[in-house]
């Protein structure tokens, strides 16, 4: 009878080499949640097993054509910056270029192996470089260092190297069509989100600002003339706006005109138009501004610098809807809803006799104030980061605002309000040294002479006892959940576990 003799399956080198391939499909099978830990795991199992010195992952730089280290195994960070090669350069080039494996049996003495990294040992004897294809398209090339004790031949290697190459490719195409797709959505979202917003236009949650939005609701849908107040910057031409949006002339024209930026000599033909001749460069009938807002809203931004002589004027129109352009004797009637504004003190430039009192009156309607930004509390911090997302976006930048920042931002002025808030975003967007934008980086935008109302913050402690009052303040409204809270301030969960502990807040007490 026949002995047969069974060898463990363990000890067949084919099934070595499939166990390695399938341990490299597992590693990169999480290459969407961070391709260069997948690879470099794929890069260790080829090299341990198959006792290379060095392997490489070059990824193709579509932009420069250029073959650059995304991952390896044996190289040093600084000889992976000096392991670049442009397409068609030595035989990692060549093998990107034809799209071919390319074999340097002997690399001490072969041109082709350049040695860039200037990583070269005496103990590698062959170089390989694989091209990375998926679906005909070059994503990069596999190149791997060979010793003595390295196992497999060359032809055996090329064929485990080319399956690895295609898998490594895969994984990268994958992991881009991801990002490419995050991306996509992120600008989608806020292109949505601003899209929104535009129908809104006006953002915040305070009380002044929602007593703003409920007496907009109530007097959008009639016809009374609105009279806006409010300092400069505090968007009252967005409430002008949002009058018009909500009211059931929408669809009809919104037209606006600042009182203030058009000369007093041209002020009147800009109301009310003019006939041709009615002066000497009226060479043919223009309408005005009046005429142009027929059944739709005229928005009269400061309302407050027209002449006597041209308030006259406007007190008719808003009594009998009618009007006579300059230089002609046709009267035009009109359905115009007024909707006036400014930042003057209005009742006592009528003590003072400046502005008409009948006028006053027929424009007082239905009177809104728009409030400062000072006055609107955490409205300012939602502002802030819509407006650092917006510029963000339009720039090209990633930032963030940490706690002290935020806290610095509630606590100054804003004597320019929503449009200096605008302003300071975009130059922190611009200016700011890194990710996380900190109170530092706030006073470095702001102006020297009006930092801070209530304190000058100008040591280590000051700054970081306003970080230690925004996390209290937000751990309060978060109900003591630090998840929620992290979330809210735009860090880490780690991170605020460790300013937690860094300032001792005890969070028991903030617990619901």
């Amino acid at each position: 009878m026949d002995t047969i003799c069974i060898s463990p399956i363990q000890d067949c080198p084919r099934y070595q080499e499939l166990r390695v391939l399938y341990e490299i499909a597992l590693a990169l099978k999480g290459s969407e949640l961070g391709i260069e830990i997948a690879f470099e795991k794929t890069l260790s199992l080829l090299k341990r097993h198959f006792y290379m010195d060095k392997s490489i992952y070059y990824a193709l730089n579509d932009e420069n054509n250029e073959l650059e280290v995304l991952s390896s195994v044996g190289l040093s960070k600084r000889q992976e910056v000096l392991a670049t090669y442009k397409v068609g350069e030595g035989a990692t080039g060549l093998c990107a270029q034809f799209l071919e494996p390319v074999v340097i049996e002997n690399i001490h003495q072969n041109i082709l192996f350049l040695n860039k990294s200037c990583s070269l040992k005496k103990s590698e004897i062959s170089y390989l470089a694989i091209p990375a294809l998926s679906q005909n398209k070059l994503f990069g090339v596999l190149g791997v260092s060979l010793t003595q004790q390295s196992l497999c031949n060359i032809e055996e290697m090329v064929t485990i190297l080319t399956i690895t190459a295609s898998l490594m490719a895969q994984s990268q195409q994958i992991y881009q069509t991801i990002n490419d797709e995050k991306k996509r959505l992120k600008e989608e979202k806020l292109y949505y989100k601003e899209e929104i917003l535009k129908q809104n236009e006006i953002i915040g949650h305070s009380t002044v600002i929602q007593h703003v939005l409920e007496i907009i609701g109530k007097v959008a849908c009639t016809n009374s003339t609105i009279f806006i107040s409010g300092e400069t910057g505090t968007g009252k031409e967005l409430i002008a706006k949002a009058i018009h949006n909500y009211s059931h002339r929408k669809e009809k024209p919104y037209i606006k005109l600042n009182c203030a930026a058009i000369p007093e000599n041209l002020l009147e033909t800009e109301l009310f138009g003019h006939e041709r001749g009615a002066f000497t460069d009226a060479k043919e009938m223009r309408k005005g501004r009046f005429e142009l807002a027929n059944e739709g809203t005229l928005f009269l931004d400061e309302v407050g610098d027209l002449s006597l002589s041209l308030q006259a004027k406007l007190l008719r129109v808003l009594q009998e809807q009618e009007f006579e352009r300059l230089g002609g004797t046709k009267t035009i009637k009109v359905d115009v809803r007024i909707v006036a504004a400014t930042n003057r003190d209005i009742k006592e430039m009528v003590r003072q006799g400046s502005f008409r009192e009948d006028l006053f009156y027929r424009l007082n309607v239905i009177p809104i104030h728009s409030p400062p930004l000072r006055d609107r509390g955490d409205d300012i911090i939602l502002l802030a980061c819509y407006f650092l997302e917006r510029f963000c976006r339009r720039h090209g930048k990633e930032r963030t605002l940490l706690p002290d920042a935020q806290m610095m931002l509630k606590e100054y002025t804003w004597p320019g309000n929503i449009r200096e808030l605008e302003n300071s975003m975009e130059r922190i967007v611009l200016l700011a040294p890194s990710l996380h934008v900190n109170a530092q980086v706030i006073l470095s935008v702001l102006p020297a002479k009006t930092k801070i109302s209530t304190k000058e913050v100008e040591t280590k402690a000051d700054l970081e006892e306003l970080e230690r009052q925004a996390i209290i303040r937000v751990l309060r409204e978060s109900g003591g959940i630090k998840l929620k809270a992290a979330k809210k301030l735009g860090i880490t969960n780690r991170q605020i576990g460790y300013k937690i502990q860094k300032y001792e807040i005890c969070m028991q007490e903030y617990l619901e």
